[in-house]
């Protein structure tokens, strides 16, 4: 499975992708929504993590232009924002899942 995570936060980029890969996961990252929008172009993948804020450009907007041109592609949003208003509009847009964000690390015991 390849998943692309946006996200402008490194520290945490780096975390999901060091947790995904060690899960078998094939990870790529954008760390703005011109990177991410430059490798939706060419790429397929099978899974988008999104944040809404973006040091370019606004999350949502990333995943309308998703929906219209892949639309396979599971969408979960993870941002910071957790007002019912932005949850709402992500899902009405077409995300699969909206995660807000801090968040804590599973460790199994």
């Amino acid at each position: 499975m390849k998943i692309l995570v946006v996200e402008d936060e490194k520290q945490l980029l780096d975390s999901v992708i060091s947790y995904l890969q060690k899960e078998g996961f094939i990870c790529e990252e954008a760390l703005s929504f011109s990177a991410a929008a430059d490798k939706l172009a060419i790429y397929d993948y099978d899974i988008v993590m999104i944040d809404i804020t973006l040091p370019d450009g606004n999350g949502l907007d990333l995943l309308q232009i998703m929906k219209k041109e892949h639309s396979d592609t599971g969408i979960l949003i993870v941002s910071a924002k957790n007002s019912l208003d932005d949850k709402l509009k992500g899902l009405d847009l077409g995300a699969d899942d909206y995660i807000t964000k801090p968040f804590k690390k599973y460790s199994p015991e």
